[in-house]
């Protein structure tokens, strides 16, 4: 297993360089679920999420600003935000990993006509969201409390549709084993509409970036990516479509909606790329051709 642990340890390195709080940070509150301790932790005004788990010290899962809590703390969350851009009025949004709801919250505020549906599988994350991250649920924005992989398979049997699909579950290690592989994808993209399209957020450096690369071009074809200019950081971009592309110019509505969330769009946008910058002839990954399974 030397290999295995040395990946994580590399992602973990990125992890805790761009989400790690400082030990002296006061704890606020700490919950036990049957998947990790729940930690909220404030310094400096800054509040945030952190995930407890056996390999290593908690990480930082979400952060809000108490002092402006428009004011978006992390660089990926900005970025994601950027898709509204491909579509600033989205039916119905799936939001895979809850985290503190921050983005369902904006998401809503800016487009508060979308059906918005965050999916997480610890019911103490989404208690803690509630209580220490102003997340919201309404008519319009619910929650569902289980396995994403669950989730996306039940949606497939019910025929639902979604216009845009945003990956971002973590267990406090990395993403999922279950969430990364090519079959996954594939479901995943079967739920979206014409022209519907997924933002994936993933990490900048380990040594799963050829593979998670190749399996997501492998899925959606032209893939466009997005690193987050001071953090470890990767969006991934990809539609049901022909062809995506960010527009140039988004109208001044969104434009003004997007800064009051210390959204960029024009910065962004100049470090969105379809640069390809991975082996395409990696691995894909596979549910019978996992990380644990590939990199021992």
């Amino acid at each position: 297993m030397q290999k295995f642990n040395t990946l994580f340890k590399t992602s973990g390195l990125i992890f805790l360089a761009s989400l790690c709080f400082n030990v002296s940070a006061k704890q606020i509150e700490k919950a036990r679920s049957i998947y990790r301790n729940v930690v909220i932790v404030e310094e400096d005004n800054i509040r945030c999420m952190q995930f407890e788990t056996r390999k290593r010290n908690a990480t930082n899962q979400t952060c809000i600003n108490l002092d402006d809590k428009n004011s978006l703390v992390f660089e990926y969350a900005k970025g994601t935000l950027a898709g509204l851009a491909l579509n600033p009025t989205p039916q119905r949004v799936l939001i895979l990993g809850l985290g503190g709801g921050t983005l369902s919250n904006v998401i809503h505020q800016i487009s508060p006509q979308s059906e918005i549906i965050a999916v997480d599988i610890d019911p103490v994350v989404k208690d803690m969201a509630i209580k220490y991250f102003d997340y919201q649920e309404n008519d319009k924005v619910k929650t569902e409390v289980k396995d994403a992989r669950v989730y996306v398979k039940r949606a497939l049997v019910n025929q639902e549709k979604f216009d845009w699909i945003i990956l971002d579950a973590f267990n406090g290690d990395y993403i999922p084993e279950h969430l990364m592989t090519q079959e996954f994808l594939k479901e995943v993209k079967s739920l979206l509409n014409n022209n519907g399209f997924i933002t994936a957020n993933t990490f900048s450096s380990s040594e799963l970036y050829h593979y998670e690369s190749a399996t997501y071009q492998s899925v959606f074809g032209k893939l466009l990516t997005y690193k987050t200019p001071a953090k470890g950081n990767r969006l991934i971009f990809a539609c049901n479509c022909h062809n995506l592309e960010f527009p140039a110019n988004i109208n001044p509505q969104l434009n003004n909606q997007l800064s009051q969330y210390s959204v960029n769009y024009n910065l962004i946008l100049q470090n969105i790329t379809d640069k390809i910058d991975w082996d395409q002839n990696s691995e894909i990954l596979t549910d019978q051709y996992s990380p644990a399974n590939l990199l021992k």
